[in-house]
């Protein structure tokens, strides 16, 4: 099993920032393929970016390109988000994801999730 723990989420005026974290417990998290998925009140849940085992591959969300930016660090088991140029459409609760190296933009395609961190933009 992979504990995943979202941090960093809150209330920001529109154009503003937020970095989100998610912390992992597994000692082989340099395995998983991470995923940032956003769900807002009475939406489905959709994707936001996804990053490889290693970092070198990432894909992003139309509506986020070039105001989202994922990232993590293997040797402290952490997957970032960091959300720039925030708009009043991006709240939502934010979800980390973890799946198989070959997981990619499918919420199906991850096997492991955290609880989730709202955040707010307002306008």
């Amino acid at each position: 099993q992979v504990q995943l723990v979202e941090s960093g989420g809150g209330l920001v005026q529109a154009g503003g920032s937020l970095r989100l974290s998610c912390a992992a417990s597994t000692r082989t998290f340099a395995w998983f393929a991470m995923g940032w998925f956003r769900q807002a009140p009475g939406k489905e849940r959709d994707f936001v970016t996804t990053i490889s085992g290693s970092g070198a591959r990432t894909a992003y969300a139309d509506h986020v390109k070039g105001r989202f930016t994922i990232s993590r660090d293997n040797a402290k088991n952490t997957v970032y988000l960091q959300m720039n140029s925030l708009k009043p459409e991006d709240t939502a609760v934010y979800y980390c994801a973890a799946g198989p190296s070959s997981s990619g933009t499918g919420s199906a395609e991850y096997d492991y999730w955290g609880q989730g961190t709202q955040v707010t933009v307002s306008s």
